[in-house]
């Protein structure tokens, strides 16, 4: 995932902003970590460089 991309990305549940939280990355593309709501308090992993923007229930 391009980090520039985290500017555009919301929750899809609240609609606020995500916090990217990066483990690995790779040619300044993100390609482990996660994106977090701060008022849903959930997080929403990236694996493999693709953002898995699921509640959890669906996931």
């Amino acid at each position: 995932m391009w980090k520039n991309l985290v500017k555009i990305l919301a929750c899809p549940i609240c609609k606020k902003d995500l916090l990217l939280i990066v483990d690995e990355e790779r040619d300044n593309d993100v390609i482990k970590g996660y994106l977090y709501c701060s008022r849903c308090n959930e997080r929403y992993p990236i694996e493999d460089g693709i953002p898995v923007l699921l509640p959890l229930d669906q996931r």
